[in-house]
């Protein structure tokens, strides 16, 4: 009973004949069929910069070898297998499969290989390893940080075309540690398995081939919180300006300035976190539109201070008609004489009034008869270059910086509601 004690020999399970590089054969030429299984132990290291990450896993090979001479005093008592050291599987044919896209690919080692073989009564070899590997993976940003990456892991053989080995997903495939966490992703679930027989062109041949598909789905709570709620809350202090006026000119200034300085340096923060891209991500949609918002607060700042600057000139130049409240014109001793044209209203003595010539002529003179109405001040009227008006319904004059400024107070906010209501829905489309 030397096989319960673990230390089969492989002559005492291996025919005489039997030759270690010549697969098992199979019925009318059929190719031999190696089943694979692998639990996943852990996904870490997932690497943006070098598109790649590493997976921990126990993987399972199982094939038929019909050419081995298995007694049924090998078994323990009950079993339908044996378990043998890694050692004993340098002594059987294997098949040669290889993870084609993994940068690094290896068996876990502390004093010993962690492998083993097993031998069922059947004739059905499994071979086991626990192994990590470092899988290459081409990733998209176009939709960071909402992004979805799908990462394949091919396995492939490698010298046996389709015509002599044909790979093939166990019943249980591919299943996780379901106490896998990741950091920053979600594993989508459940994973996708395909099978096919592509034609490798540098092997010249059709090559059996298996693949399971992560999908990784990078958690946005992080982004909220140190991306899109501070950006937020920068453009809405930007709208804080609008209420400032004119009298706080420094402290408008240095407010606009911050908010697009604090842009900038969380921009330039964020973009650390990724690769340099060639082409647009929707994070920088959202920090441009953001940037904008701020750069036209400053540049409505702009606008008001130079339409102030026009209005304080008229108003220093055009003096404003006082009311024409003259003592001596209510005595008759004064004319008025009003020029327009200029803007100014000139007062002038009244010439002595000539002796009547006739009683009615004196009679109407002196009785208060009519005089020449005074002249009335043309109301203000508003124009495209207007930078004051009248209100023709209030009389309250309008200037327009602070018109201006009273608008902004609403359009600013409106129109970023309306960047975000059209940008979170498309992003979530696209992501879905």
């Amino acid at each position: 009973m030397a096989a319960k004690n673990y230390t089969l020999k492989p002559r005492v399970v291996l025919p005489d004949d039997y030759v270690k590089e010549v697969r098992p054969p199979s019925k009318k030429g059929t190719p031999v069929v190696v089943e694979f299984s692998i639990f996943v132990v852990d996904i870490n290291s997932i690497n943006v910069e070098d598109m790649d990450f590493r997976v921990d896993m126990f993987v399972h090979q199982k094939w038929v070898e019909s050419r081995l001479d298995l007694h049924d005093d090998i078994f323990e008592d009950g079993d339908d297998h044996v378990i043998l050291p890694p050692e004993f599987f340098d002594n059987l044919w294997q098949p040669d499969p290889y993870f084609l896209n993994s940068k690094i690919s290896e068996i876990a080692t502390l004093t010993h290989k962690f492998s083993s073989v097993t031998l069922y009564k059947n004739s059905t070899v499994r071979y086991a390893c626990m192994m990590h590997a470092i899988i290459a993976c081409q990733m998209e940003f176009q939709l960071y940080p909402m992004d979805i990456q799908i990462c394949p892991i091919y396995i492939e053989s490698f010298s046996y075309h389709n015509q002599k080995i044909r790979l093939k997903w166990a019943d249980n495939g591919v299943t996780i540690n379901p106490e896998l966490k990741l950091l920053q992703y979600n594993l989508g679930q459940p994973l996708q398995l395909e099978e096919t027989d592509g034609y490798m062109p540098e092997k010249y041949g059709n090559f059996s081939r298996l693949a399971v598909y992560f999908r990784f789905e990078r958690q946005i709570g992080h982004h909220l919180i140190q991306t899109f709620a501070p950006s937020t809350l920068v453009v809405m202090l930007s709208w804080f300006s609008f209420w400032l006026g004119l009298d706080a000119i420094p402290g408008r200034v240095t407010l606009l300035v911050t908010c697009m300085l604090t842009l900038v340096t969380m921009f330039t923060g964020m973009r650390a976190d990724i690769p340099p891209v060639a082409y647009v991500k929707a994070l920088d949609l959202w920090m441009a539109g953001c940037m904008m918002f701020v750069f036209s607060a400053l540049a409505e700042f702009v606008v008001v201070k130079v339409l102030d600057v026009q209005y304080q000139y008229q108003v220093n130049k055009v003096p404003k008609v006082l009311p024409m409240r003259i003592s001596a014109m209510e005595k008759g001793q004064c004319a008025t004489v009003a020029n327009w044209e200029g803007g100014t209203v000139s007062v002038r003595p009244r010439k002595p009034t000539q002796t009547p010539t006739t009683p009615g002529q004196a009679s109407l003179q002196g009785n208060g008869g009519p005089q020449p109405p005074p002249a009335k001040q043309p109301p203000r009227r508003q124009s495209i270059l207007s930078v004051a008006w009248t209100d023709t319904d209030t009389g309250i004059e309008k200037i327009m910086w602070r018109e201006i400024d009273k608008m902004s107070r609403v359009i600013f906010p409106g129109l970023f509601l309306v960047f975000v209501i059209l940008y979170w829905p498309i992003l979530i489309f696209k992501t879905s």
